[in-house]
């Protein structure tokens, strides 16, 4: 069972690599006492006091990959019918030290921002930005959430669809939730992300999705 558990930010804090395009660095992810979550390249670039405590994420592949197409028939073909399929490719700019944030479009009509968040289970909206994009939130079912930060209720609510670029999920259950943050309407998290391959081009400065 996975712990729900809406962290606060994310940063992308990524080293230089001296290394050639093709060594594989390892992924880590950590929190530091505010509850913020940081995703950085390589166990010696996560600050001394937090290593004790990073989780390895994996080998994020240095080169860029080629999106695959939407109309990508592997990829539907063993996907149980009723359940979200993920189809297409995005590239996500980012700046290193700096919440990435991602326009996200809401059953294909609205678009909205949200922080991408590998560390939230669930993707989190603000209610506001739903009912804006035609989704009531109070038709939902009742979610409690439970973070290092403490827990709050929400109201989970289906969607037709989410897409981020050319990266579509359909259908896909989010929480509308009350989330306040500096920057955007609330966190892209791994229910999403986790039906794509992410790849880190730290030369480029972009995240790459691609369908697993």
């Amino acid at each position: 069972m996975m712990l729900r558990r809406p962290a606060l930010v994310v940063l992308l804090c990524l080293a230089t690599l001296a290394a050639p395009a093709v060594a594989r660095a390892q992924l880590y992810r950590w929190v530091n006492e505010q509850g913020e979550v940081h995703l950085t390249q390589g166990l010696d670039n996560v600050p001394e006091r937090f290593r004790s405590a990073a989780r390895l994420l994996g080998y994020p592949e240095a080169a860029p990959v080629r999106p695959a197409a939407p109309s990508d028939a592997s990829t539907s073909s063993t996907t149980a019918p009723g359940a979200p399929i993920a189809l297409g490719g995005a590239r996500i700019p980012f700046v290193p030290g700096t919440p990435i944030l991602v326009t996200v479009k809401v059953n294909g009509l609205r678009s909205v921002r949200l922080v991408l968040d590998t560390g939230a289970d669930t993707t989190l909206i603000h209610p506001s930005a739903l009912s804006a994009a035609g989704v009531d939130p109070s038709a939902g079912r009742p979610y409690r959430l439970e973070g290092v930060t403490g827990g709050g209720d929400g109201r989970q609510v289906t969607l037709d669809s989410l897409e981020v670029g050319g990266a579509r999920v359909a259908p896909l259950a989010v929480v509308a939730y009350y989330i306040q943050l500096r920057e955007g309407d609330g966190l892209l998290g791994r229910d999403f992300l986790d039906r794509f391959r992410v790849t880190v081009d730290g030369d480029a400065r972009l995240v790459i999705l691609t369908p697993r």
